[in-house]
Formats: C-alpha cells, structure tokens, sequence
C-alpha cells in the first residue's frame, strides 16, 4: 500500500486493477494531476513489472491535462482523476459536477484554444462520456503497450 501523496491517495490492492484516484479542486493542481500519472504509471512498471512506452507515458499525462483542466475550467467544486489499469489499458476517468456534456467541435483552423476533446480523441483507443445522478464522468482508455512491431498501439480504426 501506498500512502496519501500530492492531493490524492493511491491505492494499490495485491490484485488486479491497479488503481489511483484523486481529488481536485483548483487549477493550481493540475500539473500535481500530471505528476500523479507519471507516477502511477512509473509504479505500474517498477512495481508490477508492467511495460509503460515513452507514447504511454506522454499520452496519458496530456489526457489528464486535458480532462482535469476542463474539470476546473467548466464545472464548479472539486473534480475526482482515477487511473486504472485495466485489460491492457489505462483507464483515465475523471467526474466533475456539471451534467454539460462535452462536444468536439468542427475543425476550424482558425480556432484558438478548445481542442482538447479532439485531441483525447486523436490519441486514445475510447473515449466515454456518461450522466451521472450529480454531474458526469468521462473515460478515456490508452493502450498500455506499444505494438512489438513497432506500431503505435492507439485508437482503433472505425
């Protein structure tokens, strides 16, 4: 077992899912977010021998970036980031309090800002966004591994 470290406690049962999950409330923590991913995901392949690439490790810290930083920027009081490992992925879930739904816009390349959404969606095998009773809670999955023959292991072709 771990203990409580940088605004959230981390968790880790002898079985799996391996799992981490904070809490949140301004946006002076969202590089402790990004921090917590790294090391979760650094713990994940030192402790539990589980392979974490370079792309995993980038990819998983811009897409709590990005989901934390609309979490603080749209909806009020705290937000709660569970990493999970799970079925060769990891699962980044954040909830926050307002019941808005997220929506990609269309690409407009004169837009500044607001393309976080098409950027998780760029970069993540799935992405779920379901209602909760107070607010809703997003899920993006990452592929854990890279493919062995060198092929990026992310979103499947549609």
């Amino acid at each position: 077992m771990y203990e409580a470290a940088r605004g959230g406690d981390r968790t880790y049962p002898d079985t799996r899912p391996i799992a981490v999950t904070a809490a949140y409330e301004g946006s002076e923590q969202i590089a402790e977010a990004r921090d917590l991913a790294r090391d979760f995901l650094a713990d994940v392949q030192a402790v539990h021998g589980l392979p974490v690439s370079d792309r995993v490790m980038v990819t998983v810290q811009l897409v709590v970036s990005e989901l934390v930083t609309n979490a603080r920027k749209y909806a009020p009081g705290p937000c709660l980031l569970t990493l999970q490992i799970s079925d060769g992925t990891v699962e980044v879930t954040v909830w926050d309090s307002d019941t808005t739904l997220p929506v990609a816009r269309a690409a407009d390349a004169d837009r500044v800002g607001q393309h976080g959404l098409e950027i998780i969606m760029a970069v993540c095998q799935s992405f779920e966004v379901h209602r909760q009773p107070v607010g809703k809670r997003i899920t993006a999955r990452v592929v854990l591994a890279d493919d062995p023959d060198g092929d990026v292991a992310g979103r499947h072709p549609s």
